[in-house]
């Protein structure tokens, strides 16, 4: 059991003190790309996992919150347990330890990804959350998030500038798209190292506080286009078309396939841009260097999108005649 932190002897003493738990081993189960981190306790035989949120730092306010929503929703997440908002902690069903990313091979993907796509569904059709009261995934935060590629990844990492005027024309390309799409309820992580495979072969989503509503296909890309693992891109849009029949069967999309693609793969180009800054940042600021590992697929996929539209051809040279050389040449 981890006894020299005082957050943990904190946790701990909530736990047996205030929730009368007899809590008989404490370990790490996991840290994210926050300041959350989670362990994994055993209490009268049973695991349980324990979430510590600095209140400093994080406000677990809207996990609470977005819990409540996605249960209502039949999504499936998992059980608050017991919680102490002052001190930041909460008590959680366990949905154990093997990730989607761990089970995922050429022989399992087709079933796994048709699970993923059918729980991702009631973020796209449920009243509870297509009527709920989050915050809008505008104009104002897509700019906020592809401004973390300019200043930790060019900036910050590449010591390299993005021309202006070209930078501005790929933000207003990547904003008008995202902005027309049907608005749905947002997980905003939905990706292989977020979702769980539960004993019972079902899938348990994480890391959900963030909801918002926005565009349409975002959840959509952060699945088929994950961070951490790839797939071809005919595989890919098998995928999608299956999907967008779901929609259009549920009557949330009335455009052809062809602009549900166009939609895909802009909003995927502009999360990828905002994951190479924060992949870049985690590592500068937060002394987080593995994430460094998964910035070369993302950037693939910006430069595979840019080269599919014409509009945006200027920045997929200057990405490949700037931009991967610096990184290609980067010793981090």
């Amino acid at each position: 059991m981890i006894l020299n932190d005082l957050r943990i002897i904190t946790l701990l003493d909530w736990l047996e003190n205030d929730c009368l738990l007899s809590v008989t081993d404490c370990e790490p189960a996991s840290n994210d790309a926050s300041f959350r981190r989670y362990f994994r306790v055993t209490i009268d035989g049973e695991t349980f996992i324990a979430m510590d949120a600095p209140p400093d730092k994080e406000d677990i306010a809207p996990f609470i919150r977005i819990a409540d929503l996605f249960k209502h929703a039949n999504v499936n997440t998992p059980a608050i347990l017991q919680r102490n908002l002052a001190d930041g902690f909460l008590l959680l069903e366990d949905f154990g330890s093997q990730w989607l990313l761990d089970e995922l091979n050429d022989e399992t993907a087709p079933e796994l990804y048709c699970r993923a796509l059918r729980d991702l569904l009631p973020l796209h059709t449920h009243e509870t959350l297509l009527n709920a009261d989050l915050p809008r995934y505008d104009e104002t935060l897509l700019r906020r998030e592809m401004a973390l590629f300019e200043e930790w990844f060019v900036e910050q990492l590449l010591d390299g500038e993005l021309p202006p005027e070209l930078w501005a024309n790929v933000q207003r390309i990547l904003i008008d798209s995202a902005l027309e799409q049907p608005t749905v309820c947002v997980h905003r992580d939905y990706h292989s190292r977020n979702l769980m495979v539960l004993p019972n072969s079902e899938l348990g989503a994480l890391d959900f506080q963030d909801a918002v509503l926005g565009a349409l296909t975002y959840d959509l890309v952060s699945l088929l286009r994950d961070c951490y693992i790839d797939w071809s891109d005919e595989q890919i849009e098998t995928w999608l078309r299956d999907y967008f029949e779901q929609l259009q069967t549920a009557n949330v999309v009335e455009c052809n396939f062809a602009q549900f693609k166009r939609w895909f793969d802009l909003m995927g180009m502009q999360r990828h841009l905002k994951v190479c800054g924060i992949f870049s940042r985690l590592h500068l600021r937060d002394d987080k260097p593995d994430y460094l590992k998964s910035i070369p697929r993302t950037l693939h996929y910006i430069v595979q999108v840019c080269g599919a539209y014409p509009e945006l051809h200027e920045f997929q040279q200057f990405l490949q005649q700037q931009i991967l050389p610096e990184w290609q040449r980067g010793n981090f």
